[in-house]
């Protein structure tokens, strides 16, 4: 045998297993489908598990003391807005919401408008009194801090709303979930099916290997 048809026998035999390693078309065709019931199943358990989350809000406000110049409640608005979870506040809420300051830090949101001098303070917890009883305590430590320092700033910061205990999670539901992920699943299993090499993409590489040509007989009797 010689070295040429030797090469051609090790190319052709590594075609082969490639050819039998390759997933025919009827597998590819259910890859989608299968990533999307993965996903379908994989959301709806997360979404039935998943300890449910509320979420309360209340809202301060910033208002300007007598004599003292209204444009200034606005920046000291986002002053507050950003000091509402800091230590110095949380800790004050600690005793009154019955969880840790650091709990408080983690679980309260604060946001200021760029129209209204007010502040709005969204606690999230897995109980509906807690989250509500979080936003709450926080607002009250932040009006007491604000009144520490009424003289220097010249505003008052007040309760404008309390927090209302909800009546439903945030957090998403069963059904949402599922939905959530079989689109994931979906996208991810048309994403792999953009990756894998095209059928015949081997065979048309290697389609210009020559044969074994056989030797004249002049030749071989030389």
């Amino acid at each position: 045998m010689t070295p040429h048809s030797l090469l051609v026998r090790r190319v052709t035999g590594r075609l082969s297993r490639l050819r039998s390693a390759r997933p025919t078309a009827r597998h590819r065709r259910w890859l989608v489908p299968a990533a999307v019931l993965l996903g379908v199943v994989c959301g709806g358990s997360y979404g039935l598990l998943a300890t449910p989350e509320y979420a309360a809000t209340g809202y301060v406000v910033v208002v300007p003391a007598e004599g003292s110049d209204p444009a200034g409640a606005m920046g000291l608005a986002q002053a507050y807005g950003r000091v509402a979870t800091d230590i110095a506040v949380t800790g004050d809420a600690q005793i009154e919401a019955g969880v840790p300051a650091a709990t408080l830090r983690a679980g309260v949101l604060a946001e200021t408008s760029p129209d209204a001098p007010m502040i709005s303070l969204t606690g999230r917890a897995p109980d509906p009194r807690t989250a509500a009883a979080m936003a709450d305590s926080v607002a009250r430590a932040l009006v007491r801090k604000g009144g520490h320092t009424e003289a220097s700033t010249g505003v008052k910061v007040l309760q404008f709303t309390r927090a209302t205990p909800p009546t439903e999670p945030v957090s998403p539901s069963a059904p949402l979930s599922a939905l959530v992920g079989g689109c994931a699943g979906g996208l991810l299993g048309g994403l792999a099916l953009l990756v894998r090499p095209r059928p015949g993409h081997g065979e048309e590489r290697y389609a210009a290997v020559p044969g074994p040509v056989p030797a004249r007989p002049q030749e071989a009797a030389v």
